[in-house]
């Protein structure tokens, strides 16, 4: 099966459904699914975004323009992770405690307007990946349109440059939190350092990026691009420079680079 017919199979799973309220990040996936909802139910769907400390404001602010640009209700609720009980300790399921929390919001949203059914924008590769959150979104009843209809990132990205969507090449973002090892308390002045850090390297145009917060050191993962920039001797003075003034005493460049879920090999190292 083809991008294309599995476009068509994934708006076939929506129009059965009686409303529908997604969780949107304005990242590639969410703003493909709603975009596409959109579509296919029209006023019978609405975005509800998190708005959090491990939220950079950037991505607020783009998701906000994403849903104002096609017309669609955009709700914002607040969701501070650091407020659940035991989700600053870092535990290896604080992705199900956050999702959890979440989900359990829209689910209230979606209840007042009347709306069926909640989804969110996980697609096929995905399940490759050590993700508790998936636990909260199966026991939540929330629906994955997008690995119901078995689209993977690289057909979502296609299938969005050919809607004109401006996300189609959007770098991958998760949460702030998940630049922690397990383990490692999560505080607020620890999020600010990994945002500042992450800002002033998009800033200087490194667009696909990672900052690992490890104590006093800063671990760079970044594609090839970022490679290339950061390997030139001025640059690397000034992200040194700006590093020490966020906080870190030390700054390392990944020598693999950009890969998600970086964070989850230690657990495959202690299992062996």
């Amino acid at each position: 099966m083809n991008s294309l017919e599995k476009l068509e199979r994934l708006k076939a799973i929506l129009i059965n459904l009686d409303g529908l309220a997604i969780a949107f990040s304005g990242g590639v996936d969410s703003s493909f699914l709603l975009k596409v909802a959109h579509e296919v139910l029209g006023e019978k769907v609405i975005a509800v975004t998190a708005r959090s400390c491990s939220f950079p404001e950037r991505e607020l602010n783009e998701a906000v323009g994403f849903a104002r640009k096609y017309g669609i209700k955009h709700l914002i609720v607040d969701s501070e992770e650091l407020d659940i009980e035991g989700f600053a300790e870092n535990p290896r399921n604080r992705c199900y405690m956050c999702k959890k929390e979440l989900f359990s919001k829209i689910i209230t949203i979606a209840d007042e307007y009347q709306l069926m059914n909640i989804a969110e924008g996980s697609n096929l590769d995905d399940l490759g990946d050590y993700r508790p959150g998936m636990q909260a979104i199966e026991e939540l009843g929330v629906l994955s349109p997008l690995r119901e209809a078995s689209l993977t990132k690289e057909e979502i990205r296609e299938l969005s440059l050919r809607l004109g969507l401006k996300t189609w090449d959007k770098p991958s973002f998760a949460c702030l939190a998940s630049r922690f090892p397990y383990g490692e308390k999560i505080t607020l002045e620890k999020l600010v350092m990994v945002d500042r850090a992450e800002q002033y390297l998009l800033d200087k145009g490194i667009r696909q990026v990672r900052v690992r917060h490890h104590g006093d050191v800063a671990r760079i993962e970044t594609g090839e691009d970022g490679w290339e920039k950061l390997m030139k001797p001025d640059l690397r003075t000034e992200v040194y420079a700006e590093f020490r003034t966020i906080g870190f005493v030390y700054v390392a460049l990944d020598l693999i680079g950009y890969r998600t879920g970086s964070m989850n090999e230690s657990m495959a190292s202690e299992s062996r």
